[in-house]
């Protein structure tokens, strides 16, 4: 038994960490789930189940983001936005959007590919979560998108495109299929995904925004229209704020299940499982008649053992796992391989040390949802004075501890943080010597993510600060980073940090 399931019953959420906009496919006994991965490289993460509950992360479709330049640097809440996640002819596609270049799609004969490079299959501000449909009744292929009224000036509308059925063109100008500004009450109207259905093209698209919005569904017998409306899964009385946009699947034996994500602060955007069935009047019905559900009778689906996206890493031979992502196209050397185990990052000599939102040289995993501990064993392996290295809480603000090459030559551990205002860090502890120069870093999260900082440098664990709330960083749930970096101006190579033995345990 798990904290997310008994052998009878599953707890939602099921993936109780930031895996914003999920979609999800079942290909045979198999079903797969990708997500939104904004700025940060490898991006779409591609996860696998065999019970809808239970998951694993078995790699990325996205191996940098384009245009190479533009991602250079980070930039959070751009790159990859709401995917959409099928299978057809043989081959696995992602749509998304990227709200500054437009609608891009991939595909492969595997899951774990090879991978296609980015197409644009149309280019445009402001073009986001797209999704296509293969109608196998007519043979007639087609794609909706919604809008992004930061780039375009226009939201609250879905247009629809008739498209080749290779997907590598559009067939049409594109028309407004649905308009929410005439459905009074509605508005953001976003994230559509199509189906086709005993007679229908219907279309499940969320509204009313991440944290207090609601689930919709649409439904025509044309493509194009016109749409009638209907909410089937909203708040009411649970705890489960803002519960919408993800994606329907049918399992082998029939029974339907919707999956989408709940705004959850710093935590990001949680994954649940939501019970579908048809109703009397041809409408779907999600959850418990319209309201999410907290504990469920598990999918009729052989039995699965536990499981879970990796989180722990050992980093044999200087590797570090799946579940890592950089804040940005990574540069060539800022992990290099060795024989043995520990991640060795090189010491990026940056002008922007003093600000770690503004370094593409972080590595990163999710926040976990629930109270836990993070720790890693660090050493500095540099003489540069101005040389550090550290664990990270990163989000609007941020707060790290590690270990730092003072201008006298001895190793200090250091304690730093910077408000979500704040241009650059200070001091949150006074620096303290770590005279073997290395440390056990320990960060205990409790609740509403409200994170207390540890060090060990030989004598004794020790707590360093004040409690820092962690924050989230635009659409981003708060990231957990290790990183290493020295002076802009030094000469040669700075030296690296070496961290080892990185886990996370419930609290």
């Amino acid at each position: 038994m798990t904290a997310q399931q008994t052998d009878l019953t599953y707890r939602n959420p099921i993936l109780d960490a930031d895996w914003s906009d999920p979609d999800v496919i079942r290909v045979g006994d198999d079903f797969y789930l990708t997500a939104s991965s904004f700025g940060r490289v490898p991006g779409l993460p591609l996860l696998h189940s065999r019970d809808l509950v239970n998951w694993t992360l078995v790699g990325h479709a996205l191996d940098r983001l384009e245009p190479a330049d533009a991602f250079a640097t980070p930039r959070h809440d751009c790159g990859v936005w709401a995917p959409s996640l099928r299978h057809h002819d043989d081959r696995f596609w992602i749509f998304w959007g990227d709200p500054d270049q437009g609608i891009y799609q991939i595909n492969a004969p595997e899951i774990r590919g090879p991978w296609t490079r980015p197409h644009l299959l149309k280019a445009g501000k402001g073009l986001i979560d797209p999704c296509p449909l293969w109608d196998d009744e007519t043979g007639e292929a087609y794609l909706v998108h919604a809008w992004a009224r930061s780039r375009s000036g226009i939201k609250n509308r879905l247009t629809g495109h008739r498209m080749h059925p290779d997907a590598t063109s559009l067939l049409d100008e594109g028309k407004v299929i649905v308009d929410a500004d005439r459905i009074p009450g509605w508005f953001t109207l976003e994230g559509p995904k199509l189906y086709r259905h005993d007679g229908w093209f219907w279309i499940l698209a969320p509204a009313g925004g991440v944290e207090t919005g609601w689930q919709g569904a649409f439904r025509s017998r044309g493509f194009f229209g016109p749409y009638e409306e209907k909410i089937v899964l909203e708040q009411k009385d649970t705890d489960v704020n803002g519960p919408h946009q993800g994606g329907w699947v049918r399992t082998p034996s029939g029974e339907d299940w919707f999956v989408h994500f709940q705004q959850r602060g710093a935590y990001g955007r949680v994954v649940h499982l939501q019970p579908m069935r048809w109703g009397a009047d041809g409408w779907p019905v999600l959850g418990d008649d319209g309201a999410p559900v907290a504990v469920h009778e598990r999918p009729d689906l052989p039995p699965q053992p536990p499981a879970a996206p990796a989180t722990d890493d050992d980093f044999p031979g200087g590797r570090y796992g799946r579940q890592w992502q950089w804040t940005a196209n990574p540069g060539d050397g800022w992990a290099t391989q060795h024989s043995g185990d520990g991640l060795r990052l090189t010491c990026v000599r940056s002008a922007d040390a003093h600000d770690l939102r503004r370094l593409p040289s972080i590595l990163t995993q999710r926040l976990p949802g629930r109270p836990a501990v993070v720790e890693v064993e660090l050493r500095l392996d540099s003489e540069e004075p101005g040389a550090r290295a550290g664990l990270a809480v990163l989000g609007d603000a941020f707060s790290w501890i590690g270990l730092q090459r003072a201008a006298d030559g001895t190793v200090q551990l250091v304690h730093r943080f910077a408000e979500g205002v704040a241009e650059q860090e200070r001091d949150a502890d006074h620096p303290r010597p770590a005279p073997e120069g290395r440390a056990l870093l320990r960060i205990e999260i409790g609740s509403g993510a409200r994170c207390r900082f540890f060090h060990d440098v030989g004598d004794g664990p020790r707590s360093s600060g004040q409690v820092f709330a962690a924050t989230s960083w635009r659409w981003v749930g708060a990231l957990l980073g290790l990183f290493a970096l020295a002076p802009e101006d030094g000469p040669g190579h700075a030296g690296a940090g070496l961290f080892t033995h990185f886990r996370i345990t419930a609290m």
